[in-house]
């Protein structure tokens, strides 16, 4: 796919995605959210990519939805570019039909998948699907420039891209509420103490701190292990007990614990070098995963 709206750059194994409308302060789009998802499933097919930055061109990281289509943005039936869901019998909206799911929610799931470690480097305002899209991230440092805003009840909708089940994960119930709540934009600092980024830096200093974090990663770990590790750290804040963590947990150690990835891991510690690890994601994951079933829109 030949990208429009974002840029895929791959520079010493860390993938940088950059969305790429500044003009519109990266507002959001059908073709953005295509090329993102198609982003994301090139990086898993790549055995050369180890970790991916997402940040956005200009002064934005994103602005949120681009509302062009002004009060008719978020009407399905008002927009000949979308999809509406059938009626059925009685009426009533098929709420199954795939018209009517998300768009940000298609993207959020994606990122959820991936089999790469990613970094949010937000370099400016965050706001809508702008700092939604970040909550299946698995780190966010931001720009002290950048603002946030969950501003849905302000425009009359809902928080979307799967954020109900992401955000009171991520900060707490309280805190998810009072921002979803009030919709207001607030600074990084704020994000900061709401543990919704875990770091603030200088704008300058943006890209080079996100950069320096995904090179720790490429140099010293083992891709399939980091593959395993952001799947189950992730899955199991779903799970209803701790001995579903000891059945992943085991199966982990068990088949890691024969691989060429820890004879080396091992070997290198011990000589005081530098460790090669040769197992892909692509060819090496072990035969248990994926341990769940995908879930489908029903």
């Amino acid at each position: 796919m030949a990208y429009e709206q974002i840029k895929y750059d791959v520079e010493d194994q860390i993938l940088t995605i950059t969305l790429n409308r500044p003009d519109k302060l990266n507002a959001y789009t059908h073709t953005m959210q295509s090329e993102m998802i198609d982003a994301f499933d090139r990086a898993d097919a790549d055995d050369n990519i180890r970790a991916i930055i997402v940040t956005g061109a200009g002064r934005a990281f994103c602005a949120g939805a681009d509302l062009s289509a002004g009060g008719q943005t978020f009407d399905r039936a008002a927009r000949a570019d979308r999809k509406t869901a059938p009626l059925q019998p009685n009426g009533e909206v098929d709420w199954s039909d795939d018209a009517v799911r998300d768009g940000g929610g298609r993207l959020t799931l994606r990122i959820f998948k991936s089999l790469k470690p990613v970094i949010a480097a937000v370099n400016g305002p965050a706001v809508g699907i702008g700092v939604t899209m970040q909550l299946a991230m698995d780190i966010r440092i931001a720009a002290d420039t950048a603002r946030f805003g969950f501003v849905f009840a302000r425009r009359g909708i809902v928080p979307e891209a799967c954020s109900s089940w992401f955000l009171p994960r991520l900060v707490g119930i309280s805190q998810a509420l009072e921002w979803t709540y009030s919709g207001r934009v607030f600074q990084a600092r704020e994000a900061l103490a709401g543990r919704l980024v875990s770091k603030v830096v200088p704008p300058e200093e943006l890209l080079e701190t996100a950069r320096d974090l995904a090179r720790e990663i490429a140099d010293n770990t083992a891709p399939v292990s980091v593959a395993l590790i952001r799947q189950m750290m992730w899955r199991m804040m779903g799970a209803d007990d701790p001995m579903e963590a000891h059945k992943i947990d085991s199966r982990g150690i068990y088949s890691r614990g024969a691989s060429a990835d820890v004879r080396e891991g091992v070997t290198s510690f011990l000589e005081k070098r530098p460790a090669k690890f040769t197992d892909k994601v692509s060819s090496d994951m072990p035969s248990y995963f994926p341990w769940w079933q995908d879930r489908e829109y029903k």
